[in-house]
């Protein structure tokens, strides 16, 4: 312990105490010793920040910039001193101070910028790219509640705020200099001024941007990089007529309208004004962001010629589609380039990653409401579709059906996907399953036409906070068994395959297992209410409640658990933890439904003196990163079970798979290249494969026939249907037996064979835990500074 630097750490966080919240430490209260220790992690890296910014100016590389609707960044504090290499001194400093860390580290809220994968993969890999020295920025919305803080109430979800910023906003450098104003609405005319088309606005309402940037920290260097936070504000605040008219509530519209934008993610669009305020966040946070990077450059270089050379834009998922007409619309309104010039540069600066074959999140947005939002932005999207259809043309001739599949604007639609597979320079895939997918089924047509922009970038995660941080015990054995540079080399994990065969290892690995499954234990006590023994197989599904996850499967299989052991004396089984964790969209009525099936489940099996010693049911409310890094290690079954063919990737897997739990799961996603690292007899695999789910649909399924020639089946749904403490869930059972969409019913079989294959397993611990090993010793491949080097070699060019 470097006793010189925790001195200075102690000195500074009183100096921060003092003079931003004017206190003294001895009435100190734990979230302003908190928020001092962040002011002094922040100081730091921001100095870092302009010394790397300086560096990256200097070498003239090219910028990556991250842009997605989600940056899923958890709790920063402990990351950060992890990252710089304090974790320790600034540790000391707080006990010095009378303050235990890891309580003051629980001060902390997540930051509420994200909901699930898409931006906690957000967030790893800005990260990797800091750790690997790239010059990055990452982009979003200031979400001033984020999506919503789960609450559980008489089993349902209920949605409260989740007022992050109140303690979180120490980490933010604003930055009110460099706002950019953003037009809505209105109309467009044109004027003809010496040759060139002059668009004229007329009515528009003007909406500012205003950045404030959260630095990210990379592993043991010195480089800082940026998330970038837009927030909306209007351009006057206030209305002084109106005030002092007495119409105090008229005055401050505007200014209420115009911050809206900023205060949920994803706010519900089943109704018109959900759909417009959808489309004016995607629209408000990639015209700000465009703005930036444009007037950045050009003050640096003078021209735009030379824009594709130095940045280039990873549109995550269709979210931030807008950024094409949006970068076209500047190139030629503002900067005088021709159509031709315009498009070049678009067409090698922006590229595409897809996230789902699931037509529902391919987004469509209606075109007269574009139209009405954007009109000139419309304009544009109308142009690149007229010239693309001619491209089609030429390569398919005059076919209908063609056509029809890689049109932008169709049916009254204006179709984001086929927007980024038309313009981006890059399209690729998250997992080799998924991106073969894309290829054969969802953009066909458009890959027969440039097998080239297609590519496969398999997601990966963060491994020194998803292991190191996360699970400091387990961290301490792989250092002690192949040393610490893994940190950085994550494909160094091989090297534990060498120990899969010592009985101390897996006995260590086992102890290492019991204390974190003791540790959520208590916290599920804590919470819920319920004592679960930490000798039973904690099984975990934790991660976004939607029906092609098949959250559903699960339960049907725990009814059929407690049928068996109620009806069969004979029957017994390993005691089993089902623990579930999960948000559901708050207009999402049947995801919502299942949740609280889920949640009248626990409250009958918890309460069954006949079973409760072997089956328990928990779910996790308001689940979050923070929760998911105490989870994770603690977990032995890992539940990925979706439709084979329908999850693109998951990361959650990976997560799993790194802290030692076996996958039970489908040949889904990244699951195949899991199955690839550890081996299929390291895992539980059941169902069909996603060419045999495809082809029960194309053959007609029938979820009824199923229901009346299998006695198992049929027993769980009367279960469902008859439902727990006076509430039927007929409504879940109907949707299973008429549509059954995701083919629960037909995998059920196959699932419930791997759960009794998994239960027996279990029983022999020096399998179970050689087969952990064998896991963890194959998980370094799903680094998330694998991925990011396989997007710079292959897409980014850097």
């Amino acid at each position: 312990m470097n006793d010189y630097a925790k001195n200075e750490i102690i000195a500074e966080i009183k100096e921060k105490l003092r003079l931003s919240f004017g206190s003294d430490i001895s009435e100190a209260s734990p979230t302003a010793i908190f928020k001092s220790a962040a002011l002094v992690m922040r100081d730091i890296m921001a100095s870092k920040l302009v010394d790397a910014e300086l560096r990256s100016e200097k070498s003239g590389a090219r910028h990556i910039h991250y842009l997605s609707m989600e940056f899923l960044l958890g709790r920063s504090l402990e990351k950060n001193a992890f990252n710089l290499g304090v974790l320790d001194i600034i540790g000391a400093a707080l006990r010095d101070l009378g303050f235990e860390p890891a309580d003051l580290f629980e001060v902390e809220p997540d930051a509420a910028l994200g909901n699930g994968g898409l931006g906690r993969l957000a967030a790893c890999y800005l990260e990797a790219m800091t750790t690997m020295g790239l010059p990055a920025t990452g982009y979003t919305l200031l979400y001033e509640y984020g999506i919503f803080k789960q609450k559980i109430v008489d089993c349902e979800q209920t949605e409260l705020p989740d007022k992050w910023l109140d303690i979180d906003d120490v980490w933010l450098l604003r930055s009110f200099s460099e706002s950019y104003d953003v037009r809505f609405g209105g109309n467009v005319d044109y004027d003809w001024i010496d040759d060139k088309m002059i668009p004229v606005y007329n009515g528009s309402t003007v909406i500012r941007a205003v950045p404030a940037d959260m630095p990210i920290s990379g592993f043991n260097n010195d480089v800082v990089n940026r998330l970038r936070l837009w927030s909306a504000q209007a351009t006057s605040e206030m209305d002084m007529d109106l005030f002092s008219q007495g119409q105090y509530l008229k005055a401050v519209e505007e200014r209420a309208m115009a911050e809206v934008i900023t205060k949920l993610l994803y706010p519900g669009d089943n109704h018109y004004e959900g759909k417009m305020l959808r489309l004016r966040q995607q629209y408000f946070f990639v015209s700000a962001t465009v703005q930036n990077i444009v007037s950045e450059h050009f003050s640096h270089y003078g021209t735009l010629d030379n824009f594709a050379e130095k940045h280039i834009m990873q549109i995550n998922d269709t979210h931030p589609t807008f950024v094409i007409p949006e970068l076209m619309r500047i190139l030629l309104d503002e900067h005088d380039y021709g159509w031709d010039e315009a498009w070049k540069i678009v067409k090698n600066s922006v590229a595409y990653t897809n996230h789902t074959v699931l037509s529902e999140a391919l987004e469509v947005w209606p075109q007269n409401l574009v139209k009405t939002l954007v009109p000139r932005v419309y304009d544009i999207i109308q142009e690149i579709h007229r010239r693309y259809e001619l491209e089609i043309e030429v390569f398919y001739g005059p076919d209908p059906s063609t056509r029809q599949a890689l049109s932008i604007l169709y049916d009254g639609q204006v179709r984001m996907a086929n927007l980024c597979v038309a313009a981006c320079r890059s399209v690729n895939g998250v997992s080799a399953l998924h991106t073969e997918i894309l290829k054969d089924r969802v953009f066909h047509d458009a890959y027969s036409m440039n097998p080239k922009k297609f590519v496969n970038v398999t997601n990966g995660i963060d491994h020194r906070r998803w292991l190191a941080q996360t699970n400091p015990a387990l961290h301490a054995l792989i250092s002690d068994l192949i040393g610490d540079s893994y940190l950085t080399d994550a494909e160094r994990l091989e090297g534990l395959n060498k120990f899969t065969g010592d009985a101390t290892v897996l006995a260590r690995l086992d102890e290492i297992k019991l204390e974190n499954k003791l540790h959520m234990a208590e916290i599920i006590r804590k919470t819920n209410g319920i004592s679960v023994d930490p000798n039973s197989i904690f099984d975990v599904q934790a991660k976004r409640l939607h029906e092609y996850k098949r959250q559903l499967l699960n339960v049907l299989h725990i009814l059929h658990l407690h049928n068996r052991l109620i009806n069969d004396p004979s029957f017994n089984i390993r005691p089993q933890t089902f623990i579930f964790a999960a948000k559901s969209a708050a207009s999402y009525v049947m995801a919502k439904r299942i949740i609280k099936l889920i949640n009248r489940l626990g409250e009958a099996l918890n309460n069954d003196s006949r079973t409760n010693d072997r089956i328990r049911v928990v779910f996790l409310e308001n689940y979050r990163v923070s929760l998911a890094e105490k989870l994770m290690p603690a977990s032995e079954l890992s539940e990925q079970i979706s439709l084979a063919g329908l999850e693109a990737s998951g990361t959650g897997n990976m997560k799993f798979m790194m802290n030692g739990a076996l996958t039970i799961g489908t040949m889904d996603g990244a699951n195949v290249e899991i199955c690839e690292q550890a081996g299929r007899e390291n895992m539980f695999i059941f169902g069909m494969s996603a060419e045999e789910a495809a082809e029960l649909t194309r053959n007609g399924y029938n979820p009824l026939g199923i229901y009346d020639s299998n006695h198992n089946v049929r027993r769980a749904i009367d279960i469902v249907r008859a439902g727990f403490g006076g509430e039927s869930f007929g409504d879940i059972a109907q949707s299973l037996l008429l549509t059954d969409t995701y083919r629960l019913l037909a995998d059920f079989d196959s699932y419930c064979g791997a759960q009794e294959l998994a239960r027996e397993t279990y029983g022999d611990r020096v399998k179970w835990n050689r087969m952990a090993l064998t896991n963890i010793a194959g998980s370094g491949f799903f680094a998330a500074d694998r991925s990011v080097g396989e997007y710079a070699k292959k897409i980014w060019m850097v």
